[in-house]
């Protein structure tokens, strides 16, 4: 199956630190930005996707290809992929419509839903079936780093990923500012764009310590052949994350929301996926983050740990 390509350039994205106006502490679940689907709304062509670049665009890809497949299968609708520079660059895209489906960070996932960039969450990723979704935000250091603790992270170079990930900046200031580490001026932040970029960063040494979420660098890219083993230390790890989410745009009609949250509820599994003949085996059946299973329904409450991290620390990048 062929799914079209093209790029989003990165001025759209940097409209975004402008354009939103949402922080935990001045938004819920029930804010006034919220809307409902758009009533009337035609169905699209097409469905365009957007994903935050958490790792390279071919690994994305190659993860998302039985999604794609069966979203087409269930809806009828190609699914155009949009490639995307930051994770600003998808919550715009929303926000214009020009995105229908995206794969976000539960950070950027509260910033657009709270920003009123009209986004419904539809599942994350998990394990097991019978598992919640979540993970965690690792702190990692070069292998022999004289760097033990957050607290030896002061006048640092330090790896983030972007300004709107979650477990690559918000769960990472959080836990600096609580030992009184200021994450602008104490250290020296560098944003390497993407988890992967993150981590490799600390290990050749352009950065003297970093973070990146858990798969990352305890799976990802040891599998990937691009860290060996013990190359990195992790010698942090954040309270647990809820799942990344997956997000439909509200200027969508109805049906097709719920058209989405069916299939990505009940076929986007690797056994559902065997069984309809999508994957061939379920050793063969990528999963977005290389999960073992697939995905489960979430709510927008699920995400409401990320919005009292915002209202605990006051966080700039809440503010946005």
């Amino acid at each position: 199956m062929r799914f079209r390509t093209r790029a989003l350039g990165l001025a759209a994205g940097l409209t975004l630190i402008a354009a939103l106006t949402a922080c935990a502490g001045d938004a819920t679940a029930d804010s006034p930005n919220s809307e409902e689907p758009a009533a009337g709304a035609e169905m699209p062509e097409k469905l365009v996707f957007a994903q935050i670049p958490a790792e390279d665009a071919q690994t994305i890809s190659a993860q998302n290809e039985a999604m794609y497949a069966a979203i087409t299968e269930a809806t009828g609708l190609e699914i155009e992929v949009q490639e995307v520079t930051d994770y600003a660059a998808v919550i715009e895209a929303l926000r214009a419509g020009q995105v229908q489906l995206a794969g976000m960070g539960p950070f950027s996932y509260m910033v657009a839903k709270d920003g009123g960039a009209g986004v419904e969450p539809l599942a994350a990723v998990v394990e097991a079936v019978d598992e919640s979704p979540g993970y965690q935000s690792y702190a990692i250091v070069p292998q022999g780093s004289d760097i033990e603790s957050l607290e030896d992270f002061e006048g640092k170079t330090v790896c983030f990923v972007d300004s709107a990930s979650t477990s690559g900046y918000l769960y990472p200031i959080a836990g600096l500012m609580e030992l009184g580490i200021d994450p602008e001026s104490d250290i020296t932040p560098v944003f390497a764009g993407g988890h992967d970029a993150s981590a490799l960063s600390v290990a050749d040494g352009t950065c003297d310590a970093g973070f990146a979420y858990d798969a990352m660098v305890d799976v990802t890219l040891i599998e990937s052949g691009q860290l060996e083993e013990g190359a990195i230390e992790t010698i942090w790890k954040s309270e647990t994350i809820a799942g990344s989410p997956y997000v439909v745009s509200d200027k969508v009609p109805a049906e097709l929301i719920e058209q989405l949250q069916q299939v990505f509820d009940e076929t986007i599994n690797k056994p559902t996926l065997v069984e309809q003949g999508i994957c061939s085996s379920e050793a063969d059946c990528r999963m977005p983050e290389d999960v073992e299973y697939g995905f489960i329904d979430v709510e927008d409450s699920l995400y409401d740990g990320v919005r009292r991290v915002c209202e605990i620390t006051e966080a700039a990048a809440c503010n946005v």
